[in-house]
């Protein structure tokens, strides 16, 4: 089935994919669309609708009613609700992950991996939610100094309203899931604004969670110009919680919001360290596995090598042999390195790639470009005044620093503005804990490249790398606020009979 068929055909007008709210697919009032471009092909791949400020209003009233009523929705019964979602979605694999290959030129094995894995990270929520909502606390107050047992506490955690999603381009059906999921079963609503390239995949997805059978305007997908609802939307005062992921806008959204949680994830630079006792062959299957996958265009993929000088030449051999073996192509291929996502993209990482030419780095391959499909690059030597060396390329393109101390390379990964993940290579657990406690980091990997999940792990960046905790637990707790009810009793001096 193609996309826009079948059970998706009501969600096409035409070319032109609508956009979803009250529990209805519409057309925008302005009758104007966004096109969204292939990064194959560079042509118009799907049309979205481009939603007003005064859709956006309506679609906000829309989402506080229906939180209301959802609040007082039994656990079970959303949990059902969300199993099916899940269940419709990984039916429906094939052809939203064939908009993911369309629009972001995701290769087609890691397109269908994506909705499979976003189907269980629901199915995993919903279970995870009834456990940690249906629980409370209950405290006395003489355990305090000073107090009488007069006092009971009761703690409950309650949703706080409306959630405001915006998932990146390079996961839009599991980094969109991730939030939903976490917000419904928390018994708050979604408004959900999709990035343009994977807005066809997330419309897809939404339909899904429209065939389960959830209340009508509590989920909500508005499409259009950042700058035109982008500020509105973040800005809005009826947001109640933004989960964002994405880059530096991040940093803008978290400065203009309101008074309101803030779940931020924005970018790495992630390092890895290589020390002279790390086994060579399972560094370099890591470094193509976390630098290369998804041509690079990962939040936690490696983007900087810190390598100790004597075990240098050696890995640096290891990995260019490794990189000879990637394919290159189409997504509809399933080759390993398919184009970048847009041409704005491929030109920021090609300036990245001559600053560190002018500068002298070793290119251990040629550089090659054809549009917005960018040949893998391994440079080595690369010096602390090049750009590559603390700048995000999100693509092929991975920097080797030679170190001569530990310390070195984690005074450069400390140095970073970023703090997502990081990873150590070394047979020594003393020091990989060492290295580990050092690293100003959210997460540290031992002997294996950074990654985000399994999706019930915790995934946190410190300094420009966000705010906040995912990861499925915490995307819950994050997603709630406690509430207390304290029962006052009489003094003890009052006893019964």
């Amino acid at each position: 089935m193609a996309p826009g068929t079948g059970v998706f055909a009501e969600i096409l007008d035409g070319d032109v994919y609508k956009y979803y709210a009250d529990g209805e697919w519409k057309k925008a009032s302005s009758g104007k669309s966004v096109a969204i471009i292939n990064p194959t092909t560079r042509k118009t791949q799907y049309k979205v609708q481009a939603c007003s400020q005064e859709e956006v209003n309506k679609v906000m009233d829309l989402a506080k009613s229906a939180q209301k009523l959802w609040a007082k929705t039994p656990l079970w019964k959303r949990a059902e609700l969300l199993h099916k979602a899940a269940a419709i979605l990984k039916e429906h694999k094939a052809p939203i992950a064939e908009c993911l290959v369309k629009e972001i030129a995701k290769p087609a094995k890691d397109a269908v991996t994506e909705v499979v894995r976003s189907g269980d990270l629901i199915s995993y929520c919903a279970e995870e939610g009834v456990r940690i909502l249906g629980e409370g606390k209950f405290l006395v107050s003489d355990s305090f100094p000073g107090n009488e047992r007069t006092k009971y506490c009761l703690t409950s955690k309650i949703p706080l309203g409306v959630i405001l999603a915006i998932p990146p381009f390079n996961y839009p059906v599991n980094l969109a899931v991730s939030k939903i999921a976490p917000a419904l079963i928390a018994g708050n609503s979604i408004v959900l604004k999709p990035p343009t390239q994977g807005a066809v995949s997330g419309l897809h997805m939404i339909h899904c969670f429209h065939l389960a059978g959830f209340p009508k305007g509590l989920i909500n997908c508005v499409t259009g110009k950042g700058s035109e609802i982008g500020d509105f939307l973040t800005m809005h005062p009826g947001v109640n919680c933004i989960s964002f992921t994405g880059g530096d806008t991040g940093i803008g959204i978290s400065k203009k919001a309101g008074m309101i949680p803030l779940q931020m994830e924005l970018g790495g630079k992630d390092a890895c360290i290589v020390l002279e006792d790390a086994d060579l062959d399972l560094v370099a299957i890591n470094i193509i596995k976390g630098g290369f996958s998804y041509s690079g265009q990962r939040c936690t993929a490696v983007k900087v090598v810190l390598v100790m000088e004597s075990v240098a030449d050696a890995l640096v051999e290891k990995v260019k042999a490794n990189v000879a073996k990637l394919t290159v192509g189409a997504p509809e291929d399933d080759s390993d390195i398919t184009p970048v996502v847009s041409e704005s993209s491929a030109n920021y990482i090609e300036g990245l790639v001559l600053d560190a030419k002018e500068k002298g780095a070793t290119f251990c391959q040629e550089y090659k470009r054809e549009g917005n499909l960018i040949w893998p690059l391994l440079l080595d030597h690369v010096r602390p005044d090049m750009r590559i060396a603390w700048e995000e390329p999100f693509g092929p393109v991975l920097p080797v620093i030679r170190i001569n101390s530990v310390e070195e390379g984690i005074h450069h990964c400390n140095a970073s503005n970023f703090g997502l993940q990081g990873c150590v290579f070394t047979k020594d657990v003393n020091k990989a804990i060492l290295i580990s406690d050092a690293m100003e980091t959210g997460t540290v990997q031992i002997n294996s490249a950074p990654a985000r999940g399994p999706d019930h792990f915790p995934f946190q960046g410190i300094k420009d790398s966000g705010i906040g905790s995912q990861g499925i637990t915490n995307s819950i707790n994050m997603m709630t606020k406690v509430k207390t009810t304290v029962i006052n009793l009489p003094s003890p001096s009052y006893t019964m009979g």
